[in-house]
Parts: C-alpha cells; structure tokens; sequence
C-alpha cells in the first residue's frame, strides 16, 4: 500500500490483473477514476475504485458497451435509489449474455476434443 492505504495505479493492475493502460483507459473515458493524486500526480486508489475496476472487468465479457457500463454503474452507485426497473433489464441482459457464454464455451469445447480425437478415419499411431 501507498500513502494512508492508498494504492498506485502498478499495485491496483497487478492486484486485479489489467494493464495499466486497460486502467488509464477505464479513466480517460470516466468509468473508474481514482480518488486522489499524489504531490507527484500519481494516481492512487483506495478499495473502493479496485472494487468498481473489478466490476467493470466482470462487465467486459459480457460484451457490455461503455454507455451500458456507465449507465450500469450510476445505478449501482445509487444503491437503494437505483430505478429497478433499469435494474432489472440489465438483470435479464446479464444472464441472456451468460447464457450466450456457456453455449459458446460448450461449442469450443465440443470442437477441442474432437481435434483431440484427430482425424476421422486416420490409422493410429503403431509404435
């Protein structure tokens, strides 16, 4: 940790596991901006913005775009005062796109171990 608990942007991106420009990006764009600046101007962070990269890389391979992360993440900050109706929409995208995920995954699969069978009709191997 940093100053006070505070992390700097290289302990957040390996602590999380993105690169620093997936980070300064997320910032450049307005979803995850850190708390604070040091005297140098380095970035630092506290848990919370580690907590709202964390979901916005959750976010990222449900194929959400950036107005949907936004949008997504001013309801989450609202807490209580979030609209539920919002709330539930992204609910029903979320586990559409899960669903989306796993039959993909079962096709790469699927296709995975009929390459680990090798060829159709190929003689094995004598040795």
């Amino acid at each position: 940790m940093s100053t006070a608990g505070r992390m700097q942007i290289g302990e957040v991106a390996e602590r999380i596991g993105l690169s620093l420009r997936t980070i300064r990006y997320y910032e450049e764009v307005g979803l995850a901006v850190p708390s604070a600046r040091s005297e140098g101007g380095f970035r630092l962070y506290v848990e919370d913005d580690v907590e709202r990269l964390r979901v916005i890389m959750q976010m990222k391979p449900l194929g959400f775009s950036l107005e949907e992360m936004r949008e997504l993440l001013e309801l989450l900050d609202a807490g209580p005062d979030a609209d539920p109706a919002r709330l539930t929409a992204f609910r029903a995208q979320a586990a559409e796109r899960v669903a989306t995920l796993r039959r993909q995954l079962r096709t790469a699969e699927e296709f995975a171990a009929r390459l680990a069978e090798g060829p159709r009709g190929a003689a094995q191997p004598t040795r």
